[in-house]
Order: structure tokens, then C-alpha cells, then sequence
């Protein structure tokens, strides 16, 4: 079989296939694992329960198994839980995001200052949802790409769709450049920040909420920290605008102002592709399935897309959850 795009959803299909015995060739335009795909940029939560407050309730129960099958195939998973907070004028937003959601513990400021300390007197009611987690994308992709080298499933880097040897069966992988096939097939601008600051130190992913611009800081590392995102209807994959950045330093101002005094280290704009109800797709047209659509949830819906995918390109006869064949 040949999987074309080496972004989140073609490794993740590729390292599926293989896992079953299959022989993958997987290619990609690019020229190897960079800004072009949606993982390089994305905050690598794998937060199902916190999902619920916006989305289909799909995908709490599809990136219920996020975490395992990236611990399984690439490792990093960081297992300390999400923590929503919010400002004291905001404290509404707070109680709606707990009705919305599940799986959660409610916490007073005592409680979220053993958590995360450097965060002490400056909330006064959280919500801790312990089971979630978060990863660093870009070590994660890498590691399986280099997990399916090591296994004599290398990427074709330069390589274009028409380029790819023929196959029974192709899996289109390939995001919003897939619209030449998928009309319906639209893209969401995200903004996000990734800023370096040893002043503060965070152990997981904190969502502050805000009625305008809800946001999410995602610890990395050695003093790095991932803040995102914007959701902005329009395809456009460069140019963040000032209101944007505004916006996002103000927000991690608010839940600290040491981050006042944080390097930038990298300024992110993507678009990432999604259907109309923000919901994946695999749709089949001959010999091509297209496994499409992860929305803002590229890290947490891939793994269960792939194993559909697989299952799927394993049994003619399967229908999954996802599937979607009647659609043009």
C-alpha cells in the first residue's frame, strides 16, 4: 500500500499498516518533517474530556485512546493532567466549561497551588482533569518517521502524489492539499506562539478561559512553553496579525506575568483542514482512501483514524465509525 503525506495522519497510518504486517510506502511532496505539516505547530494536547466543551462528543470518545498508542509508538507522553483556570471576572466561563465536560476534579486555590506552584494566590477555583495529557508533536512525528526507517518503511521526501509507485490501494493523506479531490474540504487558520521563559515553571497543559480568546500553554521543556491557538475561517497558512499576538501574550500575561518577560522563539500560523462539522472523514473512491479532516485535533483523533484506516483497507467489508463513501 502507499500512504501519500507524511504529516500526523500518514505516519500514524503508516505505523498502523506496518504493526499489521503490511508493506507501506509512504511519500511526500516536502522536503522532509517541517513547518509544511499541521504537527509542526500543534500544541500536542491529548485532552479528550476538556474537547467536550466544543466538539462532538466523537471526540472524547475517539481520542479516548490517544495517549496509549502514542506511548506505544513514540514515547513523550506527559501524563500530569490539563488544568482549566480562569480569571476571577470570568469565573462564569468556568462553571459553563465544567457542564459541558466530564471527568474532571474541581479545585480550590489550596489545591491548585500544590499543583502547580508558581501559579500560588492567583486562582481561586480550577478544574484538574487528571487522566489527560500532552506531547511534543514534533519529537513525536519524528520518532515515527524514524521508527518506520528503522523497520525498511522509509519516507520518499520529494516525491509527489503522481510520483508514488502504483499500489491496490492509496491512502490520501494529505491534508488541505487534498481539495483538488475534496471539495468539501475547508481550512481553519491557527495562530500560536512558542516562547522561552525561566522565570516561571509549569509541569502541564493550563487552558485559561476567556469569553473572546481561550487559550492554551502547553509546557515543552527546558524552559519552552506552547501558546495557541486562534480559530479563524479562512486558509490562509502565513501572517499572524498583531491583534492575534496581542491577544495570545495578553492572555499568558494574565495567567502570569512573568511571561511579560519570555523570548519569542517561534511565531506559528497554519491552516488545518476540516469538514463542515469539524469531524474526520474516511471516504473511499476506488482504489484511494482519503483519511481526512483532523481539524485542531490532529494529535488526538490520528491514532483512532488510523486504526480505522486499517481496518478498513484490511477488510473491504468494514465500516467504520467514520466512514464516509456517500459524500461527493
Amino acid at each position: 500500500m502507499t500512504v501519500i503525506g507524511a504529516g500526523v495522519a500518514g505516519l500514524a497510518c503508516a505505523t498502523e499498516l506496518h504493526a499489521r504486517g503490511v508493506e507501506v510506502t509512504v511519500v511526500d511532496r516536502a522536503a522532509g518533517l517541517g513547518a509544511e505539516a499541521c504537527s509542526w505547530w500543534a500544541g500536542g494536547m491529548l485532552a479528550p474530556w476538556c474537547e467536550l466543551a466544543s466538539a462532538d462528543p466523537a471526540v472524547a470518545r475517539l481520542g479516548s485512546e490517544a495517549a496509549e498508542w502514542w506511548q506505544q509508538h513514540s514515547g513523550g507522553v506527559v501524563r500530569r493532567g490539563t488544568l482549566v483556570l480562569a480569571l476571577g471576572r470570568d469565573a462564569g466561563e468556568l462553571r459553563q466549561f465544567a457542564r459541558r465536560t466530564k471527568q474532571f476534579e474541581s479545585l480550590d486555590a489550596a489545591q491548585i497551588d500544590v499543583l502547580e506552584p508558581a501559579l500560588a494566590g492567583r486562582f481561586r477555583r480550577g478544574l484538574l482533569f487528571p487522566s489527560e495529557a500532552h506531547l511534543d508533536p514534533r519529537a513525536a512525528t519524528a520518532t515515527l518517521a524514524q521508527r518506520l526507517h528503522e523497520a525498511g518503511t522509509p519516507v520518499r521526501w520529494r516525491t509527489a502524489a503522481e510520483q508514488a509507485p502504483p499500489a491496490d490501494l492509496v491512502l490520501d493523506c494529505r491534508g488541505l492539499a487534498a481539495r483538488d479531490e475534496l471539495d468539501d474540504l475547508r481550512g481553519v487558520k491557527g495562530e500560536m506562539l512558542l516562547v522561552r521563559s525561566g522565570e516561571i515553571s509549569l509541569t502541564r497543559t493550563i487552558r485559561l478561559l476567556h469569553p473572546r480568546t481561550p487559550v492554551y500553554i502547553v509546557p515543552r521543556g527546558d524552559g519552552l512553553y506552547m501558546i495557541g491557538a486562534t480559530m479563524i475561517e479562512n486558509s490562509e497558512r502565513s501572517r499572524i496579525s498583531a491583534r492575534s499576538m496581542l491577544e495570545l501574550l495578553g492572555a499568558a500575561y494574565a495567567l502570569h506575568p512573568a511571561f511579560g518577560e519570555a523570548e519569542i522563539v517561534e511565531i506559528g500560523v497554519d491552516a488545518r483542514p476540516a469538514f463542515a462539522d469539524n469531524l474526520p472523514r474516511l471516504r473511499r473512491r476506488g482504489s484511494t482512501l482519503f483519511v481526512n479532516g483532523l481539524y485542531r485535533h490532529g494529535l488526538l483523533l490520528s491514532p483512532a483514524l488510523a486504526r480505522m484506516a486499517a481496518d478498513t483497507a484490511l477488510d473491504a467489508q468494514h465500516v467504520p465509525e467514520v466512514m464516509d463513501e456517500n459524500c461527493p
